[in-house]
């Protein structure tokens, strides 16, 4: 038997619910093995109509939550792009991950299924919790479905899974399978936390040094040479040491290992690689796809590079391809947002 616990994270109106599911039972993997429970945290903002027809549902990145209004505020919250007063808008934590879902750290789970034991995970299992939650909130039908990178993944997954129950999906910086370049920076990423010894001492902060430095090299992937040109540029030509670079790179390092773990990096990490549309299924899957879509790309992006998101518009039936033009890479998600803003309402206006 699941259960949910809900809680608002302010009295003020249209303040966010805090939410928790938890299955009470064990949850099967794509790879054949089991967690021994499930919880789920999740966000909902906004008030469902009658009709079901005012839900958004995003999806988060690698490193993200279920609090929109933290990472994409530009996007989500009064006066904007999707408005609670609107939108019924609805995010979940995705499992393996350190805000408050079932992760590497979690003390519900057996001895053996935790720190680095923790079983690896697949975008379909994400969406399969994904699925736990929608059941749960009894929603037949979400408007807009919308996710970037590792969350444009689980869109792209969750729309083979419930065509007929989504309106339209935003599948943003992402990809129909994970790239070998994007599998190689990722793994290169686990090495240099697999380098830290204490990444096997089975306690909390274990790998910290290790995923300090995977970050940093993390950030390389996310952002570009014009970006790190046009934000850590020295002011002058006397520095020959202790550059602003060295100190962003060092900087991100530690504010990371300040919110987050190393055995969730590895384990989204992992199933991030996992991402492919096409595993055990036909070429012509994403012909069940029918609903709009609108597939955003970012120019500069390297880690996920428009031809992926060329790729995707060329499968979905009723695709509309945007390329962004941003600085900043793979991070122009979380930059460019009046521009995302302005194509994201045009595409709901004609659709």
């Amino acid at each position: 038997m699941s259960r949910i616990v809900s809680f608002r994270t302010s009295e003020k109106a249209l303040q966010p619910f805090q939410h928790l599911y938890s299955s009470g039972s064990e949850f099967f993997l794509e790879s054949g093995k089991k967690l021994s429970n499930l919880s789920l945290a999740y966000q909902t903002w906004g008030k469902l109509n009658d009709e079901q027809s005012n839900v958004v549902w995003v999806c988060h990145a690698l490193t993200g939550n279920h609090l929109v209004q933290e990472w994409w505020g530009d996007l989500f919250g009064e006066g904007k792009c999707f408005d609670p007063n609107n939108y019924f808008i609805v995010a979940v934590n995705v499992p393996g991950s350190a805000y408050g879902s079932t992760g590497p750290l979690s003390k519900e789970l057996l001895p053996e299924e935790r720190f680095d034991a923790f079983p690896v995970l697949t975008i379909r299992d994400m969406v399969a919790g994904l699925e736990r939650v929608r059941k749960e909130l009894d929603i037949q039908r979400i408007h807009v479905l919308i996710g970037a990178s590792l969350g444009g993944q689980q869109v792209l997954e969750w729309s083979l899974l419930i065509p007929d129950k989504i309106d339209h999906v935003i599948p943003i910086a992402t990809n129909l399978k994970h790239s070998p370049f994007g599998i190689a920076f990722n793994e290169a990423q686990r090495m240099a936390i697999q380098a830290d010894p204490t990444f096997y001492d089975k306690k909390e902060h274990g790998g910290k040094a290790g995923l300090k430095a995977a970050r940093a090299m993390g950030m390389l992937s996310y952002r570009t040479y014009e970006g790190y040109r046009l934000t850590q540029s020295e002011d002058d030509h006397t520095a020959f040491d202790e550059f602003k670079a060295s100190s962003y790179q060092k900087y991100q390092g530690e504010k990371l290992v300040n919110r987050f773990n190393a055995f969730s990096y590895w384990i989204l990490s992992k199933a991030m690689d996992s991402h492919n549309v096409f595993r055990n299924r036909d070429e012509k899957v994403l012909e069940r796809c029918r609903m709009p879509a609108l597939v955003i790309g970012i120019d500069s992006d390297m880690l996920f590079p428009i031809s992926e998101q060329e790729e995707i518009a060329g499968y979905l039936p009723r695709a509309k391809l945007v390329r962004l033009q941003s600085d900043f890479g793979h991070d122009g998600f979380l930059v460019e947002t009046e521009t995302l803003t302005n194509h994201i309402k045009q595409f709901l206006k004609i659709n």
